[in-house]
């Protein structure tokens, strides 16, 4: 999927944002044929697609529909042209769950990796923190 650490650029070049979604570029050729919301702007002459942040997320979205909700492409592009900004509140949403998920996941691990040990020592510091208070 769409990887988070990239740059803040004005265009993209087709490569690179296949790259990003992991998808080969004729996907993204046939893409443009299929959505008619997707449209990268093209140079004069050589016809170089450049992708704008809109664009990519077009992409995304068409990416959320197809690959992970694996609808057909007709369907998605049914979705998009009835409903988009609906679908789009709907995809961030899912993005904002999988992000809360995965902070969880990572909180499970780091508490997994507590014994009973570190768990009673960490009962007796506590304890020891608040003797130590009521002497004072």
């Amino acid at each position: 999927m769409l990887r988070k650490d990239k740059k803040l650029k004005l265009y993209y070049s087709i490569g690179e944002v296949a790259q990003m979604f992991g998808i080969p570029e004729p996907t993204l050729r046939f893409w443009e044929k299929e959505f008619p919301q997707l449209a990268p702007k093209k140079t004069a002459g050589r016809n170089v697609r450049q992708y704008r942040k809109e664009d990519l997320e077009t992409v995304k979205l068409i990416y959320h529909l197809v690959k992970e909700r694996g609808m057909t492409l007709a369907g998605a592009r049914q979705r998009m042209k009835d409903n988009r900004e609906e679908t789009l509140r709907r995809f961030e949403l899912v993005e904002q769950l999988k992000s809360i998920r995965e902070e969880l996941m990572n909180m499970k691990l780091a508490l997994d990796t507590f014994t009973y040990e570190d768990v009673e020592r960490l009962k007796d510091n506590i304890q020891a923190t608040e003797n130590a208070e009521k002497g004072h």
